[in-house]
């Protein structure tokens, strides 16, 4: 029997702050990140719905968990929100993804 643990840390790329000039490294991780996770979110959605075709190879970050998010492993999404009304929109936009995975 093996396990296999995969931590992937997506926060912080939600929001352009000041510093973030348009064509930046920083904005380019940002548009990196944000590609990753609406992937991934495409990905789950896909077998929740049991499609046929997951997008596995639309991103690396889904290419890399493909064994991990399909056939008998254990997933879980942590999740976490600020109750602060300067966060609200991002964390709306985190529950949103996190109800399309459930």
């Amino acid at each position: 029997m093996r396990s296999k643990l995969n931590i992937v840390d997506l926060a912080g790329s939600e929001k352009w702050g000041e510093g973030t000039e348009p064509g930046s490294q920083r904005a380019a991780e940002m548009i990196t990140i944000n590609r990753s996770l609406s992937t991934l979110g495409k990905c789950v959605y896909a077998l929740v719905q049991g499609w046929g075709h997951v997008p596995y190879r639309d991103s690396t970050l889904t290419r890399l968990l493909q064994d991990s998010l399909g056939g008998t492993s254990l997933l879980t999404f942590v999740t976490t929100v600020s109750p602060s009304d300067l966060s609200a929109e991002e964390s709306l936009a985190t529950l949103r993804f996190a109800d399309r995975a459930r």
